[in-house]
């Protein structure tokens, strides 16, 4: 019976209504507190990347406030130049807060090292096979008298022999020497 008195009094009422008070006040205070500190719709472009090199990048992107950090480069594009930014993450024009953090794609200063498959005693029709698996290109094919007909006897990189193993550019040129069948 005491708590239903006290429950219809009017120091309750008093103390919920200071309490409810309070509880704005803070939340209100933590609503402008917040928007402060995290920069609530304080948001830059990203600038348009593509293309730029590298040694470019970070004065570029100190004047709007961004970091950057390069997350790979093992996809050779020919048509830019070394170390050149491929693509970046988020992508340009997209709305971002100062301080965020760029990841860039950047071009390798060339083409990846291969290893020349063995390709000795092999037809010219499976060497062709295994060189564009790789990634070589073939390049001039020429004859020898021997017994094996298109079977490959010799392997040259530019005009000199080389053995399976070595390490050569990607899209390196590979020249074949086959036997033509006579003796």
């Amino acid at each position: 019976m005491q708590i239903l008195k006290f429950l219809f009094s009017n120091a309750f009422y008093k103390q919920l209504f200071k309490m409810a008070l309070v509880l704005v006040v803070l939340f209100g205070i933590l609503t402008v507190f917040l928007n402060v500190i995290t920069h609530h719709n304080d948001y830059q472009k990203v600038p348009d990347l593509q293309g730029v090199l590298l040694k470019d990048v970070s004065p570029l992107l100190d004047e709007e406030q961004l970091r950057y950090e390069v997350l790979d480069s093992a996809r050779y594009v020919p048509d830019l130049p070394p170390l050149s930014i491929l693509s970046h993450s988020p992508a340009a024009g997209s709305e971002v807060k100062k301080n965020r953090k760029i990841y860039l794609t950047v071009n390798p200063s060339g083409y990846g090292k291969v290893t020349v498959p063995n390709l000795i005693q092999i037809t010219k029709r499976n060497a062709e096979s295994m060189l564009k698996a790789v990634g070589f290109e073939l390049g001039e094919i020429t004859y020898e008298d021997n017994i094996g007909k298109d079977m490959v006897l010799e392997i040259q990189h530019a005009g000199k022999t080389i053995s399976a193993g070595t390490l050569l550019p990607k899209t390196s040129k590979i020249d074949l020497v086959l036997g033509n069948g006579k003796r």
